[in-house]
């Protein structure tokens, strides 16, 4: 992987550019070999374009971050990874939404008014009503008076 490490103090972060193995913490400090620096307060950015070049030819994938840097830096070509994933319920949603429009228009173009598009898409049948299960009744027991407590005498 091509990856970031950070290296600043608190509230100033800034980062080496680092080949290493995926299934290492890039936080652990044993790293391949360092390919740059990336500072994001400052905006400095440091890169080896040949090393890093050489790496992602052997196989090495730089994260989503550090190939939109390479991206922007022009040391590789193609099209940024969007930063935050769309969620899947909406891009349904969008599709669902368009597609009864589409089909209302398909029905309507000859003018012929005995078609609804209520009565072109089929239903699924009605079920019966549920209606909760009876409880049993349980009679009610007569209540014995309480003995008054030896306290309550004195």
């Amino acid at each position: 992987m091509i990856r970031f490490m950070r290296i600043g103090r608190r509230n100033q972060p800034s980062f080496k550019i680092v080949v290493t193995e995926k299934t290492k913490s890039s936080t652990g400090g044993r790293f391949v070999e360092e390919v740059g620096f990336y500072n994001p307060v400052t905006k400095e950015k440091i890169m080896q374009a040949e090393r890093i070049r050489y790496w992602i030819s052997q196989g090495a994938q730089p994260t989503p971050t550090i190939s939109n840097l390479l991206i922007s830096e022009k040391v590789t070509e193609g099209e940024k990874i969007p930063k935050h994933k769309k969620p899947k319920k909406k891009e349904e949603a969008a599709a669902s939404a368009a597609a009864p429009t589409a089909q209302a228009q398909l029905i309507e173009p000859e003018g012929s008014s005995d078609v609804r598009p209520e009565d072109s898409v089929p239903r699924e049948p009605e079920r019966p009503a549920q209606t909760a299960p009876e409880t049993p009744v349980i009679p009610a027991q007569p209540e014995t008076p309480a003995e008054p407590s030896p306290k309550e005498e004195k």
